[in-house]
Order: structure tokens, then sequence, then C-alpha cells
């Protein structure tokens, strides 16, 4: 008999819920996306609410909710933690038992509290049980992808004890081969340097892997940089094992990532704090971390080929969302293929517990023959219809434009993003991780070097060093990158072909004055190494964006288009139809695409619509 399964992620960061029914994932979502706080933790009590309105059940129909770790481990981690450490970290420890005891160690009494606030049910006719922490990032990989066998690498901050695993999977069965256990963490080394260069932890990541191509690897003080981290901070073996420099870091004893002082001495910089101006130092400091983090994966990597003689690799866990990392991985023809979760991260781990429970607990077979697949698709969340679009149109009193036929609406968005608009495009279901891939997604025309900062500015009011992703069509990516394979999921970095680049400003070595300067005939989305993160689509991932990107390759002799997630800084990736329009309207956005309606900015100003907040779902 098929199972019906909830996997649950929370209490840490990124909570999220997510539904497979038999041999099909239903539903997935982050619970930010519902409330609009970003990184939300708490438990995700409208995720688990759209999951059972998907399916169309009640909890009493759930044959079980499973938890993406086990609390009791953790715990065991968190108290020898403070016993080697005592008498440091004792005003840490004292504010940490208490949440532990109220909220996260007895937590099946606390997960059927939280479900009794949806609805009652019959406790005896549902199980909770609770996967391990790594296990559910490799069955969130693993069985998300169409190997039959794998190799399966998990790296993050800290799940109970392990930071980094090595699995292998097998059909249904996933075997846990290798860990590295904490303190020594690759992810929580690079969150120290995200803190250092003035970044937010566990959410700021990717802004140091986006400020690392602004240093200048052949600089001494990178070099420097390099020798410093290997020497001092931390060691690395040729299997990929690490091992940290406790003197250096603070987080297994306090609520702060590092020693400031121990390492503003190792090199010689301040701390930055955040909003700081940028330096040429800091960018040298990120490529380093960004370098020795490429050589840390790659070593594990190769452990993992060696004991488990696969062909074939599964990655998941927060640092699987290096895509820069992902990409050298892939260019090194290690394995045959590689398969990356989108949702890498701890809102992946609900999707992991459902899937682990199903193969390891309830031993249902498993075929990658499956037609489809059981996961085949990242667009998982909730999607919207006409009727609700309506209502927002009445309330907003909103100037739009309706059309029926999807050739007429193309037709107008290529004319606009031709003349430089930018469009805010929220069509179907929405994207389940943290990329925007068609569906909640910012659009524009790739070609305007001005673009990136109209965007940066005008309408994420982010930092201008970050850059911005193409989406293009499968076919044309080869044209333009050295890509050897596609990326849905816009889960590694290419670079451009030689052919493509513009070489004629790189006498620049200066941060700033690499920020400003035409790099190829599709500045905009190209980073300032020549590289930029790729999305790919063909017409059975998603038919309405392909079509676009036809539509747009004709009039202009190229299928690559501008992809943004579609929200301001500090916002969650939009969900509805009013968090679209508020967005749209509390920005310099140009045009909003709603599913077959259009709004343009120009006629909502005529109507003297200014900034709302407009609450409507």
């Amino acid at each position: 008999m098929e199972k019906t399964i909830i996997g649950i992620s929370a209490f840490y960061h990124d909570s999220a819920a997510a539904l497979i029914k038999g041999d099909v994932v239903l539903a997935a979502v982050q619970e930010e996306r519902f409330n609009r706080i970003k990184n939300y933790s708490e438990f995700p009590i409208d995720s688990i609410k759209y999951c059972l309105s998907v399916g169309g059940y009640s909890i009493d129909e759930i044959d079980a909710f499973v938890f993406y770790d086990k609390p009791f481990l953790k715990f065991e981690r968190l108290i020898e933690s403070y016993l080697e450490s005592a008498p440091n970290g004792f005003n840490s420890f004292v504010r940490a038992i208490p949440i532990w005891l109220n909220k996260k160690l007895f937590l099946k009494k606390k997960l059927i509290k939280e479900l009794r606030k949806i609805e009652n049910f019959d406790l005896n006719k549902i199980k909770i049980l609770f996967s391990n922490h790594h296990l559910s990032h490799a069955a969130s990989a693993f069985y998300c992808s169409q190997f039959e066998e794998s190799a399966i690498l998990t790296i993050d901050g800290v799940g109970e004890w392990a930071t980094t695993a090595i699995h292998y999977g097998n059909g249904n069965d996933i075997r846990t081969l290798r860990e590295i256990k904490y303190p020594n963490s690759l992810g929580l080394l690079y969150s120290s340097f995200t803190y250092f260069l003035g970044f937010k932890v566990n959410s700021g990541e990717y802004k140091v892997m986006g400020l690392a191509p602004y240093g200048d690897i052949n600089s001494p003080q990178t070099k420097q940089f390099i020798n410093k981290i290997e020497r001092e901070l931390i060691e690395i073996k040729s299997d990929g094992s690490i091992f940290l420099n406790p003197r250096f870091f603070r987080y297994s004893t306090s609520l702060k990532m590092i020693n400031k002082k121990s390492w503003e001495k190792l090199f010689d910089i301040k701390l930055r704090i955040p909003e700081e101006q940028i330096t040429d130092s800091h960018c040298n400091l990120a490529i380093a971390i960004q370098v020795i983090t490429e050589k840390i994966v790659f070593l594990m990597a190769q452990e993992a080929k060696k004991i488990t003689n696969s062909d074939y690799l599964c990655l998941a866990g927060g640092v699987a969302l290096n895509c820069v990392s992902n990409g050298r991985l892939i260019g090194s023809n290690l394995f045959k293929d590689i398969f990356i979760q989108p949702a890498s991260g701890d809102s992946g781990g609900s999707l992991g517990a459902a899937l682990a429970i199903k193969y390891l607990y309830y031993n249902d077979n498993r075929s990658v023959l499956n037609e489809p697949p059981i996961f085949n698709s990242a667009y998982l969340g909730p999607e919207y219809f006409k009727n609700d679009i309506e209502i927002l149109n009445r309330k907003t009193k909103s100037v739009f434009h309706y059309y029926e036929n999807e050739d007429d609406l193309i037709r107008i968005v290529v004319n606009e993003l031709v003349k430089k608009k930018v469009v805010g495009w929220f069509q179907g279901r929405m994207e389940f991780g943290p990329r925007a891939l068609g569906n909640r997604s910012i659009l524009a025309d790739p070609r305007d070097a001005e673009m990136i900062d109209k965007l940066n500015i005008k309408i994420k009011n982010r930092e201008n060093f970050r850059p911005f992703a193409p989406v293009m069509l499968e076919e044309e990516a080869s044209l333009f990158y050295d890509i050897c394979k596609p990326s849905p999921y816009m889960m590694f970095t290419s670079e451009l072909k030689n052919e493509n680049k513009n070489f004629s400003n790189q006498t620049h070595t200066s941060f700033a004055d690499k920020l400003n300067f035409s790099r190829s005939k599709i500045p905009a989305v190209t980073h300032v190494d020549f590289s930029s993160r790729i999305q790919t689509v063909n017409e059975k991932q998603n038919k309405r964006l392909f079509k676009l990107l036809k539509a747009f390759k004709k009039e202009t002799d190229i299928g690559v288009l501008v992809n943004t997630s579609f929200n301001e800084r500090g916002e969650p990736i939009v969900c509805s139809p009013s968090d679209a329009y508020n967005c749209f309207i509390n920005t310099e956005m140009d045009v909003l695409v709603l599913e077959n309606y259009i709004y343009f900015k120009r006629e909502q100003k005529a109507k003297d619509i200014t900034k709302n907040n407009f609450n409507l779902d």
C-alpha cells in the first residue's frame, strides 16, 4: 500500500515541509514564503497546511510525520561540547538549556502540540518518526536522482554530530561510510569567514562566493591569506578530512563564530561591519577561502569515489549550494555525472526525511525507471489562479491587461524586455529551494551592461558586487559556455567560451574598477571572472518560460535572459500574487506579469498608486 508521508525541518533555520505519496513528491515549501520572515526557523505550520491541502488530506490520513534530525543526539553533542570547554561558554550554555528543554529536546511532544493547532486528530492513527540529519540530506539527493547507485557527499555546518559524511546509495539502501564530526566543519569554517567579512551567517555565504572573483588570486596578499588559513586555521588531510584550530573559533562555547582578536591579528585586517565599504583585502580574503573550500570539496569527492568505486555522485547539505565549487567538481570529470539537490540546505532536509522513511523504514521499492521519476521538478510550491488575481485587482484597483492567448502575452513581454524594461514574472507553482527558476523571477535583457546597476540599486536594493544569473534555452548554453550538462536547478557555474569574452578592460585590477566594465555580449549575466551561474530550460521543464526564451531569441538572436529572484533585499522570494504586486509597486520594476495578466508601472503611476502593502491572502 502506498504511504503518505510529510517531512518536517524546523527549529534551526529554513524550516519547511514536504509531502510524498507513493512514488510522487506532491509538495515542498519553506515556511518563510508564507509568513515573509526570511530564513524562518520555527514550526512550519503553514507549510504543513499547504502540503495537506495539495493532497486533500486530513492529519489522520498521513501515515507518518518525520522530523529531519534526532534531537537527543544533538543535545548530547551540545552537552559534551560544553563539558569539554568548561568553564568557557557557561553564559551561552545557561541561555541554550531552557530553549532545549522547552522546545527542542522533547520534540515529539512539541510536534503533536503544533499539529493540533492545525486540526484535531487521533494520535493512534499516525506515526511521528525521526531521521538522522545527514541521512536526510543524503536521501534528499540520492532518492531524487535517477542514479541506480552512487556515492553521496553531504557537507554542512553540523547535524547531530556529523558535519560531513560520505555515503553509498544503491537501490533502496543508503549506507554511511565516513564522517567528519563536530567541531571540525567545512560549513562552519566558511560561515566564520562570512561573519568576518560582514555578512549574516546562514544566509550570507553566497555573498562571499559572489565577492570572491573580485579578489586577485595571484596577489601576494591572497597567497599569504591562503597560507595563513592552511597553516593556522585548518589542517587538511589528503582524504579531505579537516581539523580546525579551536583557538580561532568560538561557535562551540558562545553565540559568536570566531575569536575576533585572533582573526584580526592573523589577517591584519579588521572584522568588517555590515554595510561598511568593501576593500581589495576583503575580496582577496573571500577568494582565499573559496579556493580552499573548492580544494577540500574536491578531496572529499575524490575520497568518495575511491571508497565507493562509483561513477556517480550526489551532493547535498548547505555547502552543496556553493555553485562555484560544484562547477569545478563537474568540470574535473571525476564522475560521469553529478546530481545536486536544488534545496540542498536545511529546507531540503524535510524532503529527505520523508524519502528516507519511505525507502528505509517502510522499505518501498525504488525504481529509477519510473516515468515520471519521483522528483522531476523543483516547482512544488503553491500556485494561484484567475480568481485569486481578480480579487487582487479589485482590492488594489490596479490597471491591468488580460491576454487569453499565450502568444499575445509573450509577444508583449518580449517587446518590453527588448526596450530594457525589468519584468516581474509570476507563473504556476513556486520553486522549492533558494533559487528562482522562472516561476517567481525578475527577468531582463542580458545585453544591457547598465542592467546590473538598475537591478541591484533600483529593484533588489542590494550590494553592487552581486552577480546575476542567466536563464537560457538548453541548446543555447553550449554556444556561450563551457558547459557539459543541463543545469535546470542553477546549481553550478560555468565559464564563458573565449570567443564570447571581452578582454579589452583587463588592465582593471581594483575592486571598484572591476565593477564597471562590459565583459561580454551578455554583460548583465557575466561575472567579473567571466563565469555565470547557469540555468537551462527545455520545453518539458517549463513550457511558458521556454516559449518566452524562444520568442526573445527570435527577436534578438540570443535565447538568454537575466533571471534573479522575485524579491527585495531581506525579503523571501514572493509566493502569492499580492506578494508580487507589493514588490512591483514598492520598487522601480517596470512590468508585472501575473499568469495571463500584465501590469505596467507607468499606468499604475497614472492612477496615483503609491507605495502600499496590500494584505490580500
